[in-house]
């Protein structure tokens, strides 16, 4: 091959690397939310688990992408290592779909798809058709890019080193190598697959010889998770081996059976004279089949994956869960009802405790310009977030079931004040969000300024300690909240003040005033949150009992 054959290869790989990126990133942001969505309320019912999964990765053209968000999920505690056994069995055959496009004979008209696409996201001012605009000129480039690396590579096929080193492919455990390390190194099993098409196209390499390749390349797109369950819990860990292990017993499983049994050639008579497509229906049929065989087994999968990660103390503190929330099997025995309440009340405390660290944080994050500290912010305002859901969930069964006034008013009370709660955090949230925004937009706020936010810092935690009033609540704490939420109202009406006199001499920019504004709405909403939880909990305090 000459330089221009090589160059012709390069942009041709390019081309079609480049073309599938933007499918997947116009695919995800046309629906990768609403997949994300599916993904999370996922049931444990094994086929509905796999067809999501096969459906998701279909759309956003990678399992990968989807393994990563499955690895997610496990790890934040949203979804239980059973339930992503199911999905990732599902997405193993959902990325085969790729390689059927490309089977597709439609070269030709690959630059009509292209222009198409590109119209749509330069003429047209529409986000969502944008989306679409880029699938479709990711599919158009895809095929461009396609051609270009099968006519590249045709003159290979009169070279006798690069047919030696195709022919050795024909040995099952090099193939296999080959695949996988090459898959692993581009991260994109549906993007080796496609370039191994373009080879079987070009004639470079036979049928026969590919189809370990293939199999290798199964194994070698395990990676992209492996790399994403780097420092996550051991639950997030254990779904990656799962993965490799599915694809390691499937690629046992077909090399035996082509090396046994004329399976390559049941296939290549299929569909002959088309490689690329010979290499597709191989690629779905190792999937599905794979599935097939193991879908019986998913759950000894599971335990598979435990017993090489197993388990060690402190394990559960790593994912999202409720530490004193414990669903009864028997609602109707005594006591029960006053267990629930203690739990309730055990939990929501731990939920106060999390805000209180992320009010505080935030703060910091504004006063010493350290966006850095969002992401723990943000880490933790998700646990908050999943508190509030399970509680209220939890709540929701529990009242209903609940014959005692006085104790129906108390769980009542304990619904609200975990919203309260959550929406305390939000405004934590949004606080710490200013310190990046603060940074990027290189605003500098005034000495006056900080003064304030320290102010405001030093009340809040003040405020913060009320919180106590969850657990034990009294009227002397509920005067405290009142008069802290009257000392908040008052605080920020003086600071905007303060503010609009700097924006009227010139000492504060316009960019620096719409921040601070949103700051001191934060901070006046955390004020009536806690006048909201203090109220919640005076009106029942005197039917409490403290366990």
């Amino acid at each position: 091959m000459d330089i221009t054959g090589i160059l012709s290869l390069l942009g041709g790989l390019a081309l079609f690397l480049y073309g599938m990126q933007m499918m997947s990133n116009g695919l995800e942001a046309a629906a990768g939310n609403k997949m994300k969505k599916i993904l999370e309320k996922l049931t444990a019912n094994r086929v509905l688990g796999i067809a999501v999964g096969a459906g998701i990765t279909a759309v956003i053209q990678s399992s990968s992408a989807t393994t990563v968000m499955v690895v997610g999920f496990v790890n934040s505690g949203m979804m239980r290592l059973e339930q992503a056994v199911w999905i990732i069995m599902g997405a193993n055959i959902g990325t085969t779909i790729t390689g059927q496009l490309i089977a597709l004979d439609v070269g030709a008209i690959a630059p009509l798809f292209a222009f198409l696409g590109v119209a749509m996201v330069v003429f047209l001012k529409n986000p969502k058709i944008h989306h679409f605009g880029m699938i479709i000129a990711g599919l158009g480039i895809l095929f461009i890019g396609m051609d270009m690396m099968s006519s590249a590579m045709m003159p290979l096929r009169d070279s006798e080193a690069f047919v030696s080193l195709m022919t050795k492919f024909s040995n099952p455990l090099l193939g296999i190598l080959a695949g996988a390390v090459f898959t692993a190194l581009i991260q994109s099993s549906s993007a080796s697959v496609g370039i191994l098409q373009a080879l079987a196209t070009s004639g470079a390499i036979n049928f026969s010889s590919a189809v370990y390749v293939l199999f290798g390349q199964n194994i070698g797109t395990c990676i992209t998770a492996v790399l994403a369950s780097i420092g996550t819990s051991r639950n997030a860990k254990r779904t990656t081996i799962i993965h490799l292990t599915f694809n390691i017993i499937g690629t046992v499983v077909f090399t035996t059976v082509c090396v046994l049994f004329p399976l390559a050639n049941v296939i290549e008579n299929l569909t002959p004279g088309n490689p690329a497509a010979q290499i597709a229906n191989m690629h779905t049929l190792f999937n599905i089949v794979t599935t097939l065989l193991l879908a019986p087994f998913g759950i000894y999968l599971a335990k598979f994956a435990r017993r090489i990660l197993p388990e060690k103390k402190g394990e559960a503190d790593e994912a999202m869960h409720l530490e004193y929330i414990h669903y009864m099997e028997n609602d109707r025995q005594i006591g029960n009802s006053s267990m629930a309440i203690n739990g309730i009340r055990k939990e929501l405390t731990r939920m106060a405790q999390m805000v209180q660290e992320n009010v505080n944080l935030s703060f910091r994050a504004v006063k010493e310009e350290e966006p850095e500290y969002l992401q723990e912010v943000s880490q933790r305002e998700e646990y908050i977030d999943f508190l509030n859901k399970e509680i209220s969930k939890y709540i929701s069964t529990v009242i209903v079931k609940e014959t005692n006034e006085a104790d129906s008013r108390l769980i009542s009370a304990y619904f609200q004040t975990s919203s309260n709660l959550e929406r305390i955090g939000d405004h934590a949230m949004n606080l710490c969000e200013y310190s990046k925004m603060l940074k990027e937009k290189g605003i500098d706020l005034s000495k006056t300024a900080r003064g304030e936010i320290d102010a405001m810092h030093e009340m809040s935690m003040q405020a913060m300690k009320l919180l106590d009033c969850i657990g034990h609540p009294t009227k002397e704490k509920y005067d405290n909240i009142v008069e802290m939420e009257q000392e908040f109202d008052d605080m920020t009406e003086i600071y905007r003040e303060h503010q609009m006199e700097r924006l009227r001499t010139g000492k504060c920019s316009d960019e620096g005033c719409v921040i601070y504004s949103e700051m001191l709405t934060d901070f006046e909403r955390i004020g009536d949150h806690l006048l909201n939880i203090g109220e919640e909990m005076a009106e029942s305090s005197n039917k409490l009992e403290v366990a």
